[in-house]
């Protein structure tokens, strides 16, 4: 039975790429799905590696699933190696919260993230929104996340962000209106995904990607661009595994006073005590807090 890859999902319908087949130019296989996934509550994801059978019309069948070695939620993708948080340095404002819960779940999944800020060229130099993004730039990268600074007008970090995808299955995620989509027409000639303006009105972007779709790079690696949100929930996590998603915490807390120590009231924490000696970076510390507070909250309320 044939094999492939799931390059693209859209209105019930899951496009196939065939094992051995160029993805440059390539002609998918458009499939449904086996009606027993929806008895066994799976559904076929981009990125899945499955079997599929092809019918005399051309249209083909998935009929099973390998095993995946990533999964996420929001965005449903599975096999995926790395993330790009793609996120402005204005139009929207760089909200480091945020960022700061995308970073979990890509924690969570145990995937390797890389942190792609976008609009470089709409700041102004000396400015104070300037000082505050390279602050920003600075603290992650000293928690040990690559950071690429990028305009897709100015082609600035291009290269770079190239270096980073090649041989890779990568997907790009972020919020609204951050320039995921400009960015990858400006890695990728002749992409010409669709584009839309910031709302200035509600200080977002317009929904542009409806769907996720694995885009072939030239080097024979993907990347996927996603439809941009601005809400996760952490319903996959449970507060004692906070955390671990903090990747600066892990020395720290095998230090600590209490074995299950979670960083918040208990005497003798290590995290704690390197934040109030400014080891630590206190913004960090706390968005840990507020993602506990909510989990925990959300515990309570279930």
């Amino acid at each position: 039975m044939p094999q492939g890859t799931i390059l693209k999902a859209l209105s019930g319908f899951y496009y196939v790429l065939p094992e051995g087949e160029n993805a440059v130019g390539a002609t998918l296989i458009q499939c449904r799905a086996r009606g027993v996934f929806k008895n066994r509550g799976v559904s076929p994801l981009v990125g899945d590696r499955v079997e599929f059978e092809v019918e005399a019309t051309g249209e083909g069948t998935v009929t099973s699933i390998e095993p995946r070695t990533s999964e996420l939620i929001r965005p449903p993708i599975a096999n995926t190696k790395q993330a790009v948080l793609v996120f402005s340095v204005t139009e929207p404002v760089l909200n480091p919260l945020l960022l700061d819960k995308f970073l979990v779940h890509i924690e969570k999944e145990g995937l390797s993230a890389v942190i792609c800020l976008t609009k470089q060229d709409l700041l102004q130099e000396g400015s104070k929104e300037q000082q505050e993004v390279t602050h920003v730039i600075d603290l992650y990268r000293q928690i040990g996340y690559k950071v690429i600074v990028t305009s897709a007008k100015m082609k600035q970090g291009m290269a770079e962000i190239e270096d980073q995808l090649a041989h890779n299955v990568s997907v790009f995620a972020g919020q609204s209106g951050v320039g995921k989509s400009s960015l990858l027409n400006a890695l990728i000639s002749d992409l010409q995904l669709e584009t839309n303006e910031i709302s200035h009105r509600l200080g977002r972007g317009k929904h542009t990607t409806r769907h996720v779709e694995l885009i072939a790079l030239q080097d024979g690696g993907f990347v996927a661009d996603t439809p941009g949100f601005s809400q996760l929930d952490f319903m996959e996590l449970e507060p004692e595994q906070l955390g671990d998603c903090f990747i600066e915490f892990a020395a720290l807390a095998e230090n600590c006073k209490f074995r299950g120590c979670q960083h918040m009231k208990e005497p003798g924490c290590k995290v704690r005590e390197a934040v109030e000696e400014g080891v630590m970076a206190q913004s960090r510390y706390d968005s840990y807090a507020q993602f506990y507070q909510e989990m925990k909250d959300r515990k309570r309320r279930y």
